[in-house]
């Protein structure tokens, strides 16, 4: 296999691919010297001095020694922090020589993707490259560290003919990455979280995974991406008051918009608030499944049944844990799943929900507040109604 600097990226891809090694240098010693950078990082980690850091990151050289020196431990010591650990299921479905396109649900903005980059560090494998929103790179040095990191740009928010430009494109470039690079890559089922928790796979993702190589089927070109779906599942989602309100905004104003002050806001949430324990169920390739579908059905119901296959592979694997138990009793008002918590464990979490929802920095009325709590309900319910449906 090549090394890194040994390939080269097509020049028509190379705004939306991660920097190159041979770049990265470059590159980093213009990113540490932007003052916001440094707020972020003294934020993020206070307990060391930036002066330290900045030493640290000029003597990387690659994003492999970024991923190793700097991110895993990093990753480590927030788990450590933040959760009660993450925990993995599946992995020896997987050949270690094999790339593979990796969907998953989408829980966190930032967390979802780091954190399989150090499931898969940890069992001595590679990290592998993440899709993310331009929408989110506010900031050139938040363009140039997320390249730094592996990451490859999703342009979004274009024209509808260029959407599809931008859609060829990055399906152009995962194929490359895949085919010819050699490394696996990381995109969710869907663009942005899923609010609910109510995940499904777009048909969109689905066609834009295909545009890659528009010389074989769809099928065929799908299959060449070795797609391999993971369920992410965290007992506690940090963001939770956050989406909850983001519904009841848009309940009252259908035009209501994010603003990317939101989105720092949800970013920094995920990060450093409680998850309790968190699980990624790695899940066998499709590419089986695939052969199942019959060469002359037509596109649309190809796209459909692929859609299924991901979902079918997702709901199925979902760790359950005690708070998507009781959400499931409180929402549908019954007791079927009682033996799996305590009355004490009932009361706390209806206690976290409340205390969740005070952190909601506007005033609400009753109906405002049972709104939200519904809402958040349906998210910790969700994963479970899912898996007993994909179960049957």
């Amino acid at each position: 296999m090549l090394s890194e600097n040994e390939i080269t990226v097509p020049a028509d891809l190379v705004e939306i691919a991660p920097i190159s090694d041979k770049d990265f240098h470059n590159a980093m010693s213009i990113m540490v010297e932007e003052p916001e950078f440094q707020q972020v990082v003294s934020y993020v980690l206070p307990q060391y001095k930036y002066s330290q850091l900045k030493r640290v990151l000029l003597g990387l050289n690659s994003k492999r020694e970024l991923q190793l020196k700097v991110m895993k431990p990093f990753i480590e010591g927030l788990l450590a922090r933040t959760t009660d650990g993450l925990t993995t299921t599946g992995l020896d479905h997987l050949d270690r020589e094999t790339p593979y396109t990796y969907i998953t649900n989408h829980r966190d903005i930032v967390l979802d993707s780091a954190q399989l980059g150090y499931a898969l560090l940890r069992e001595g494998m590679e990290a592998c490259e993440i899709a993310i929103g331009n929408n989110l790179l506010i900031y050139d040095w938040i363009n140039k560290l997320v390249r730094l990191n592996k990451c490859f740009i999703v342009k979004r928010n274009l024209g509808r003919i260029q959407t599809l430009t931008a859609a060829i494109q990055l399906s152009k470039y995962i194929h490359w990455a895949i085919g010819e690079k050699h490394t696996s890559v990381w995109i969710s089922q869907r663009e942005g979280r899923c609010k609910d928790s109510n995940d499904r796979t777009q048909e969109s993702l689905v066609k834009m995974l295909a545009y890659g190589n528009r010389e074989v089927s769809l099928v065929e070109s799908i299959r060449q991406l070795n797609i391999a779906p993971i369920a992410i599942s965290y007992e506690y989602d940090p963001n939770d008051y956050l989406k909850a309100k983001e519904f009841l905004m848009k309940s009252k104003d259908p035009n209501w918009r994010k603003s990317p002050g939101d989105d720092l806001l949800s970013m920094q949430t995920g990060i450093t608030g409680r998850k309790g324990e968190v699980h990624y169920a790695f899940t066998p390739c499709i590419n089986d499944e695939l052969d199942k579908i019959p060469e002359d059905l037509d596109r649309f119901l190809t796209v459909t049944r692929i859609c299924a296959i991901i979902d079918h592979a997702i709901h199925s694997n979902y760790r359950i844990f005690k708070p998507n138990y009781i959400a499931h009793d409180l929402l549908f008002d019954d007791h079927r799943f009682e033996n799996e918590y305590s009355p004490e464990d009932l009361d706390a979490f209806k206690e976290y929900l409340s205390s969740q929802i005070d952190k909601v920095d506007i005033k609400l009325s009753e109906f405002d507040r049972y709104y939200m709590l519904s809402k958040m309900l349906q998210m910790y319910s969700n994963p479970l109604t899912n898996r007993l449906e994909a179960l049957k």
